[in-house]
């Protein structure tokens, strides 16, 4: 009937304004900011599906535990108000681990329900919320050194001056036992120097002018080369033997004995005698005497060249003075020892411009001498009387019994 009024008992409508996106319902104290049957909206927005879905008004409205809505959604008849089919709601519980060293606080009963059920998996141990024992603080291992103070001009001078005069003083020590013959090898260097002063008397003959020499790259170009012995001249004094000039050079040194043999080449063209003079001298003296013939280059003067050993009925009978053609002169400082060899031409012919071994020697060379190989002959048989020298002076050994 038009005018009549509703009954009391009729029901309020379940929404008020369609158009309008509800209210949130109000949140019980005490409990967790969302569970299953009140979803809470996150606190960022949604983005992609959930945002558009989120957009669009709601026909509904959840109903809320002792509401209005609720009591209608419980009696017959009534379309029963909740999530739309294949809605999943999201846990937006927070979850908070604990701080190391702040006590936890103890969580409302019913917060996170810890029973497994079907389909439930157990909550990890670490979303409970024992208090965790504080990470043990690293042993620091680190070496702190202190800063070095810088050191004072004065002192480092200091420092600098008593170094130099350490040095100076062992240097000086050493220096003295050197000379003084305190060192340990000085008593082996004096004998050897002995042995070798008395090898002209005592010696074998083959033993200082070998039979054959063989020199192993020791020609031009390094090519092989061997020597023959044709002739031993017999031991005598130097002053028939050297030039006047040469023999006034070695003056300060003096004149034991001197020692000659000749030597040719395996073609038999070439024929080189090699001497060994014996000095008086110590091994100071020698020394001084090389010093002096490396500085005024005495070895290399055309009037201190050697005389050869020209032996009858060889190969070296015509080898004279006019037939010099390259020679080399060594003092030797380990023995009272000179030690020099003159080469020529076997066939007897004179050379005009005779020729230091050592220049000679030079790649290139056009001269005779350097021509023929005469350069390297006088210096590879010098160098190996030289090496037997010192074989038959070194230290004595003992013959096996």
């Amino acid at each position: 009937m038009s005018g009549s009024r509703p009954p009391a008992h009729a029901p309020a409508p379940a929404v008020a304004d369609a158009g309008n996106p509800p209210l949130p319902p109000p949140r019980p104290h005490g409990f967790a900011t969302g569970s299953a049957e009140a979803p809470v909206a996150p606190a960022t927005p949604p983005r992609g599906p959930a945002a558009a879905a989120a957009g669009r008004p709601q026909s509904s409205v959840p109903a809320v535990p002792g509401s209005r809505v609720a009591a209608e959604a419980g009696r017959p008849g009534t379309t029963p108000v909740g999530p739309p089919p294949g809605h999943r709601s999201v846990e937006t519980t927070a979850r908070l681990r604990p701080v190391p060293g702040v006590p936890a606080r103890r969580r409302a009963v019913g917060a996170v329900d810890l029973t497994p059920g079907p389909g439930r998996a157990p909550v990890p141990p670490r979303f409970l919320s024992a208090p965790q024992p504080p990470p043990e603080t690293p042993v620091e291992t680190t070496t702190r050194l202190r800063p070095v103070r810088a050191r004072h001009p004065a002192r480092a001078a200091g420092a600098a001056v008593c170094g130099v005069l350490g040095l100076g003083l062992i240097g000086g020590a050493v220096t003295g036992s050197w000379l003084t013959g305190d060192s340990a090898a000085e008593p082996a260097a004096v004998a050897g120097y002995e042995r070798a002063a008395s090898r002209w008397h005592s010696a074998p003959v083959d033993a200082l002018f070998p039979p054959t020499l063989t020199g192993d790259g020791a020609g031009p170009g390094g090519a092989d080369r061997a020597w023959t012995r044709v002739a031993v001249a017999p031991d005598n004094g130097c002053a028939a033997a050297l030039d006047p000039l040469l023999l006034t050079a070695l003056e300060p040194v003096g004149c034991t004995r001197l020692l000659r043999a000749t030597y040719t080449d395996a073609s038999s063209s070439s024929v080189t005698t090699v001497g060994m003079v014996f000095t008086k001298a110590d091994a100071t003296a020698m020394g001084a005497l090389r010093t002096r013939f490396a500085r005024e280059k005495l070895a290399d003067r055309t009037d201190l060249m050697p005389r050869p050993f020209a032996a009858k009925g060889t190969v070296a009978a015509g080898f004279g003075d006019k037939q010099r053609a390259s020679w080399t002169l060594s003092v030797l400082t380990d023995a009272p020892v000179v030690v020099f060899a003159v080469t020529g031409f076997a066939d007897g012919r004179t050379v005009a411009d005779p020729q230091p071994a050592g220049r000679a020697m030079t790649p290139g060379a056009t001269t005779a001498p350097a021509q023929a190989g005469l350069g390297h002959e006088a210096k590879g048989i010098a160098d190996r009387v030289e090496r037997a020298l010192r074989k038959t002076a070194g230290p004595p050994t003992e013959e096996p019994r």
